[in-house]
């Protein structure tokens, strides 16, 4: 069986908070992820788009109050890469033995 390997989708860090937070939910609206990720639109419409493009997130787009709305959900293929992306960072945090990691700078 081979080591887990990064995902080079999910891995920059606003990426991965967004695959985090739509893992644990059945959908989230776009402003709740700008806000959690403390991104602006551009930038979270970007990392969106590179999500969707290999299918990971399915956008949903409909009126609500009047406005147009955008939510997101990570789809079966998002939430499988993104269990294998955080196995990887396990692994590689597991080759780090624990007194380094409470030893003074």
């Amino acid at each position: 069986m081979s080591a887990p390997e990064f995902d080079a989708v999910i891995h920059p860090p606003t990426r991965l908070q967004i695959m985090a937070v739509l893992t644990n939910v059945q959908e989230a609206e776009f402003a709740t992820l700008r806000d959690l990720t403390k991104v602006s639109d551009s930038v979270l419409s970007k990392h969106l788009s590179a999500l969707a493009e290999p299918g990971y997130v399915k956008l949903r787009k409909a009126a609500a109050n009047g406005r147009q709305r955008t939510w997101a959900s990570v789809t079966r293929a998002g939430r499988a890469a993104f269990e294998h992306h955080v196995a990887a960072l396990q692994a590689l945090a597991g080759l780090v033995p624990a007194e380094a990691l409470s030893a003074p700078a």
